[in-house]
């Protein structure tokens, strides 16, 4: 089948495009009656092999997106799941890459996922590492930009995060499932059962997903959200009294957690 011999035809019509992409991806719909194929017969088989020829290829993006996903459900079962997605939610962007936001809220709520609670979290962490990806790149503040802050100061310091910056919290231990199953290693029992906070970054070329201290998450939330370093660590320490303090700045450095920093309010665009 030649695809170009099917979108040629109904191309005067302005409402043919929407009738067309609307009917692909939904089998119970039938074809479109502008749409003929060659010497005016019927176009059933043709749109039928072109409609499931972009399912199977959007499954394809999907799974590529989230194979730890898919490793922990299985192939098959994956597949079903992305097929009820692709019909609910289908892709807005030509760029397959940028498919997929919305999965993880879909497997939160697909029905047969429910006896994974933390399914939808690990596949939150593999969107968030598409995403840090294919961010931008920029300079990242150093140990000894931090040096240079006077210790008055400090207290009222306010950060610029990094575009590939992502953070995760998670009521299970998705950082830890995720990293069991990104790989191709025999995966082991899970004994620690846990909620679970992930800083994903790309500091060079490769993204790393690490697992933050209790505390961490709220303390990189309240700067990024354009909080003051006190405000970050008093609302770290609100969730863990034993926050360290010195090992969380240390970490966001190596991370390359924030490209900038400055004093004054959270519109103030000067370092």
């Amino acid at each position: 089948m030649r695809s170009a011999e099917i979108l040629s035809i109904g191309r005067g019509d302005p409402s043919f495009a929407s009738t067309f992409s609307t009917s692909l991806l939904d089998p119970e719909q039938r074809t479109p009656a502008s749409l003929v194929g060659p010497h005016g017969k019927g176009a059933d088989k043709r749109y039928n092999v072109y409609r499931n020829n972009v399912t199977v290829s959007l499954i394809e993006a999907l799974a590529a997106i989230f194979p730890a996903t898919q490793r922990i459900t299985g192939p098959d079962f994956f597949r079903a799941m992305a097929r009820f997605h692709i019909r609910e939610t289908p892709p807005t962007s030509p760029l397959l890459f940028e498919y997929g936001h919305d999965f993880p809220a879909f497997i939160d709520a697909y029905e047969y996922a429910q006896s994974m609670p933390w399914l939808g979290d690990v596949a939150r962490l593999e969107r968030a590492w598409l995403d840090a990806y294919h961010a931008a790149d920029c300079p990242v503040i150093s140990a000894d930009d931090l040096a240079r802050v006077a210790p008055d100061e400090l207290p009222d310091l306010r950060f610029h995060v990094h575009p590939a910056t992502r953070i995760l919290s998670s009521g299970f231990p998705a950082v830890t499932i995720f990293a069991a199953n990104r790989g191709s290693e025999p995966v082991g029992r899970i004994e620690r059962i846990a909620p679970e906070d992930a800083l994903i970054t790309r500091p060079d070329l490769e993204v790393v997903v690490r697992l933050l201290q209790p505390g961490g998450a709220a303390f990189l939330i309240c700067l990024a959200d354009g909080g003051t370093f006190a405000a970050a660590a008093a609302a770290a320490l609100t969730v863990n009294p034993a926050f360290d303090l010195a090992g969380m700045v240390a970490e966001m450095i190596e991370a390359g957690v924030f490209t900038e920093i400055y004093l004054g309010n959270s519109n103030d665009e000067n370092a």
